[in-house]
């Protein structure tokens, strides 16, 4: 059996008063984890035993004590960095606040917890002259790779922290630490607009559930050889994603390009394409189940959002 025990393992989960954030820290703490919980408000309830440490994930005061009350609880293992906000406009119209808010959020507070969790862990890395356990999971969205347009903030943003965990990945493996991104399809107070209400009867596919059992998974040391990878997950579904390839190359004739024959290759190769044929991840978001489960044939398909 894999493990997946995260007995005697400490977690912050950002954003965690509603909605998946709340879904992964009851997941976490089902699975055996104390869990510092962290949101703008005061959530409704928390897993037992939780902390609840309030205040804006953009602001490194609370990172900071994010940290120090997880160390209070006998120290940091997990980081779900989940806190987020939206503000879609149109580019042409979006003002410098609203792009500011969006990007502040994600990728600022992605970056605090990750850099104070790294900071943490190589420290005590270096003071076992071991490596340690480290797991950050970062929650990125398929806005990044479809160009959302009316989210160019969100779409930024969310394709930032996917860098941002690739680059912790490799920056901080050496020190025990593994650090992945999720794309999550689930119905929250965030997407509801997008995707509507939940179905009356039968399975919902966006439901949170679906997302945590992915989570708790990259937590636990079953984990262990899983590191900077990038995971679209959503109704019984996961999907690894691949890095970008190459579509195709255009080499000079000789050792730099003459006049006009870059412009002549390119222009031959794209003559083909109209302007909606851009560097997007569509495909990936068309991919569903390869098959329903039988209680679940005839319910409507879900589409991208």
């Amino acid at each position: 059996m894999p493990d997946l025990d995260l007995s005697g393992r400490v977690a912050i989960v950002t954003g965690a008063g509603s909605g998946l954030g709340r879904a992964e820290a009851f997941a976490l703490a089902s699975a055996g984890a104390s869990v510092v919980v962290n949101d703008v408000v005061p959530p409704d309830d928390v897993p037992p035993g939780a902390v609840f440490v309030p205040g804006d994930v953009s602001s490194s005061d609370v990172s900071r004590s994010l940290i120090s009350t997880a160390e209070s609880l006998g120290g940091l293992d997990i980081v779900v960095n989940n806190a987020g906000v939206v503000r879609d406009r149109m580019l042409f119209t979006m003002s410098d606040e609203e792009w500011d808010l969006v990007v502040r959020v994600h990728l600022r507070g992605h970056f605090l917890l990750c850099r104070d969790a790294g900071s943490l862990w190589r420290s005590n890395s270096k003071a076992a002259g071991a490596p340690v356990y480290g797991r950050l999971i970062n929650t990125t969205s398929e806005a990044w790779f479809l160009g959302a347009v009316a989210q160019p903030n969100y779409a930024a943003a969310k394709a930032g922290i996917v860098s941002l965990t690739v680059a912790a990945a490799r920056g901080l493996a050496r020190y025990g630490v593994r650090a992945n991104a999720i794309c999550p399809r689930a119905r929250t107070a965030m997407t509801s607009p997008v995707y509507g209400p939940a179905p009356t009867s039968g399975v919902d596919p966006l439901d949170v559930s679906h997302i945590t059992p992915l989570v708790v998974y990259l937590a636990a040391p079953a984990s262990s050889s899983v590191n900077g990878q990038v995971f679209f997950v959503h109704g019984g579904m996961v999907a690894v994603l691949a890095p970008p390839s190459v579509e195709a190359q255009f080499d000079a004739a000789g050792a730099s390009w003459a006049d006009g024959e870059l412009a002549e290759s390119l222009g031959e190769y794209f003559a083909s394409h109209g302007p909606d044929d851009v560097f997007t991840g569509r495909a990936i978001s068309a991919v569903q189940r390869r098959a329903e489960p039988a209680a679940d044939r005839g319910a409507s398909p879900v589409t991208g959002g």
